[in-house]
């Protein structure tokens, strides 16, 4: 059967990827001064207003302003900011039910975690590319003034029998000065050609290119649109080739299920497919506020195990536990990792602990 599937990233001065890369930089700084933080500090971005707001259980200082003046310094802002903050401790009521002996989930929820062997990063294809480039785009437009760093970026993929056989289409718009002058042929020849080299055997007919389709993109970030945190969950993890539980990741400590839960549920999947158990599998894991240990766990092999799904669940019963107490010591997550994973995906970068591979008995 033959199906088109298209994923999507976006730049980190797309006004969304903007406040998660701020929520992630104070989750950063409070873990650097209290290992043992409770943070889901979160932000909404407005032409030069940004609104700072959740809450924060921690002995760590936090210089929330200067925090995020210096993340809208990198993404290219050039105007004063007015920031406007309205920051409390996390509710006892939920600190009582979380913080014991053995970390408890801090919220009831579902994730999911997902892998394929279609590509070496375990992950679908179109999201790869969609990723790659966009990183390429954000070194690209640092060398040019024409160029600034709000840009999206989708690409379409033909699958025949669920496996990748050719690149259909790209589609990517990036905000530009209006002095820019050939626009699409420096993007197409700078940022897309130089990926594409790599995926040769994926291109078996004329690529699609569609650049820019509004025409302008001159009014970009926070003053031609708005943005708040966790509002790219689908460009965080699989680019729609598998479900997503719903909770957004960035802002949150490990004891937030939303994030952790979804780590370890990736870390599992991906190390089955390693293993040549499944070609591809899915994850569900739910979870309940205050208690030590997942309500279900749930495995999708999607027809392509080489061993029997009791079996597969044999394995992961011996070799994982999903208990928030041991995702955060088996991971380490109690460590300021977390502003490099908002943008390009959180399962793309082979240095995160969730992306190591285990030896499974």
């Amino acid at each position: 059967m033959k199906k088109i599937l298209t994923s999507e990233s976006v730049n980190i001065g797309h006004p969304d990827k903007t406040c998660d890369t701020i929520a992630d930089a104070f989750l950063d700084e409070a873990l650097r001064q209290d290992k043992n933080a409770q943070m889901a500090v979160e932000c909404s971005i407005k032409n030069n207003k940004l609104f700072v707001y959740g809450e924060a259980t921690t002995s760590a200082k936090i210089d929330y302003d200067k925090i995020a003046r210096e993340v809208l310094s990198e993404v290219g802002y050039c105007v004063p900011f007015e920031i406007i903050k309205e920051i409390s401790q996390q509710s006892p009521d939920i600190n009582q039910a979380v913080v014991k002996e053995k970390l408890r989930a801090n919220d009831q929820g579902i994730v999911f975690g997902y892998a394929t062997d279609e590509t070496p990063e375990f992950l679908p294809l179109p999201i790869v590319l969609a990723h790659k480039i966009m990183k390429k785009y954000e070194a690209f437009r640092k060398e040019s003034e024409d160029f600034f760093s709000d840009a999206k970026c989708q690409v379409s993929v033909v699958y025949e029998d669920d496996t990748p056989v050719s690149i259909e289409t790209i589609l990517i718009s990036v905000s530009h000065s209006e002095a820019c002058q050939d626009l699409e042929r420096r993007i197409k020849e700078n940022v897309l050609l130089p990926i594409l080299e790599d995926y040769k055997k994926f291109v078996n007919s004329p690529i699609k290119f569609i650049i820019n389709p509004s025409g302008r993109f001159t009014i970009w970030g926070s003053f031609g649109d708005s943005g708040t945190v966790g509002r790219k969950i689908v460009v965080d993890t699989y680019g729609g080739a598998a479900k997503v539980g719903g909770g957004c990741f960035s802002s949150k400590n490990a004891t937030k299920v939303d994030r952790s839960g979804a780590y370890y549920a990736r870390y599992v999947a991906k190390n089955l497919v390693h293993a040549g158990l499944c070609k591809r599998c899915e994850i569900e894991v739910s979870y309940g506020i205050g208690l030590e240990h997942p309500l279900s766990i749930n495995i999708n092999t999607f027809g392509t195990e080489t061993r029997p799904l009791k079996e597969i669940y044999e394995v992961v019963k011996r070799n994982f536990d999903f208990s928030p107490d041991n995702i955060i010591k088996e991971l380490d997550l109690l460590r300021p990792i977390y502003k490099q994973t908002a943008c390009y995906g959180h399962f793309s970068n082979p240095n995160y602990p969730w992306e190591a591979f285990k030896k499974l008995s």
